[in-house]
């Protein structure tokens, strides 16, 4: 027999954009009495985000539709995006409260999240964990030996593990975790809304492109997201430097961060002409951004999902993306619904952006494609996944051990 509606607790830093519509969705189903437990306030109200550098205030709702509350956190430093940034022990008498049937807990990389592992264990509660990570941030070295022997351990604990895509349930495979009790619980944004806005501005694209002063005839090239090394965003300027008037268009970066004054004086020092930048825009400005686009552009050294990606696609966009971006394998087929190219070269990122504008509706066949992908990766699989761990782990309560690899 099936427990219903299953008690689960969510245990994460702090309020986030991407994560309050799948709350929402876990609070509107009959199946799960839903509890988040956050670590911070953090980007509640006003603040300053690290990676852009800029003061906002997210302009969509974080907290609404689904219960939850903030955990005294005791930080000399508070800070979600540091380990000690986040401590928080009374995560023990908020899972001591309640007969919660598993906890879910947001990654390892806050000592709250360890503090949660803890009590999950003291109290005998099934522990669901979802983290980003993949096998593309394995490290060397003594650190890296020292965490796979943290993780090692930790994992052996774990009853289910939620997957946000294919390499993340491969990292979870290299420490031996069994696959039965790994299950895909999709990276996804709100699809409704993005695919709400990209019907409403279908007819708009040229009053949005002169709005910004871009050419509407044009194809526009486009990138979104924080202006940092990891990201890369000076080797799609290099591209664009590349490609000259062969074949014309516009490239548009829409975003901030430390890298913005050089990307300028890259642009002004190249005498590059038909760049824009449009600077950081909100969530809800952001549907306009893509609208506005042609095809989508994210060349990150390391990424371990990227969400635009998600986002592009729900404008039926094509994308060219580095083979370091986590969500390629999942939702970019290289010559299906983009291009796929090795993180650093610029010139086979030149020959994408060559072929992507040059190559007879081509655009147009990735774009649907993109949509196409993008309409079976979203939060409605997202809390499937969810759901069939909660079943695993009632009807399997052996399954806090893991059988791990012979160390040999």
């Amino acid at each position: 027999m099936k427990h219903r509606p299953y008690r689960l607790a969510v245990l994460t830093s702090h309020p986030i954009q991407y994560q309050a519509p799948l709350f929402r969705a876990l609070a509107q189903t009959s199946e799960v009495d839903l509890d988040v437990l956050f670590c911070s306030q953090g980007s509640v109200g006003l603040h300053v985000d690290e990676g852009f550098g800029v003061e906002f205030a997210w302009d969509v709702p974080l907290l609404a539709g689904y219960r939850h509350s903030f955990l005294k956190n005791v930080s000399p430093r508070p800070n979600p995006s540091r380990f000690f940034g986040c401590v928080n022990p009374q995560i023990f008498r908020a899972l001591a409260a309640d007969r919660y049937d598993a906890v879910w807990v947001n990654g390892w990389g806050l000592a709250s999240c360890w503090l949660g592992f803890i009590a999950a264990h003291r109290y005998g509660i099934p522990l669901l964990l979802r983290g980003e990570t993949n096998v593309l941030s394995e490290r060397g070295g003594l650190k890296g030996g020292a965490r796979h022997f943290l993780l090692e351990r930790l994992f052996g604990h774990v009853s289910a593990f939620l997957a946000v895509g294919g390499r993340n349930a491969d990292f979870y495979a290299a420490y031996g975790t069994l696959s039965e009790k790994v299950f895909l619980a999709p990276y996804a944004v709100d699809n409704d809304f993005f695919f709400t806005r990209s019907g409403s501005l279908a007819n708009d694209r040229i009053s949005l492109r002169e709005r910004e002063g871009i050419s509407p005839d044009l194809p526009v090239i486009l990138y979104c997201g924080k202006f940092s090394d990891v990201k890369r965003p000076l080797d799609l300027l290099e591209a664009f430097q590349y490609l000259g008037d062969d074949p014309m268009a516009s490239l548009v970066f829409v975003g901030d961060g430390r890298l913005r004054g050089e990307m300028q004086r890259y642009v002004v020092e190249h005498g590059l002409r038909r760049v824009h930048f449009l600077g950081f825009r909100n969530q809800t400005e952001l549907p306009a951004c893509y609208a506005l686009a042609d095809v989508f552009v994210l060349p990150s050294g390391f990424e371990p999902w990227g969400l635009v990606v998600n986002e592009a696609m729900c404008f039926a966009l094509p994308v060219i993306a580095s083979d370091k971006v986590g969500a390629v394998p999942d939702l970019v087929h290289d010559g299906v619904n983009g291009f796929v190219f090795p993180a650093g070269n610029v010139e086979l990122l030149t020959d994408c952006l060559r072929r992507v504008l040059l190559v007879e509706g081509i655009r147009r066949r990735m774009g649907t494609q993109s949509r196409a992908i993008i309409e079976h990766w979203g939060i409605n699989e997202t809390v499937r996944g969810i759901l069939q761990a909660l079943d695993y782990t009632t009807a399997c309560p052996a399954s806090v051990t893991t059988v791990k690899q012979s160390a040999g």
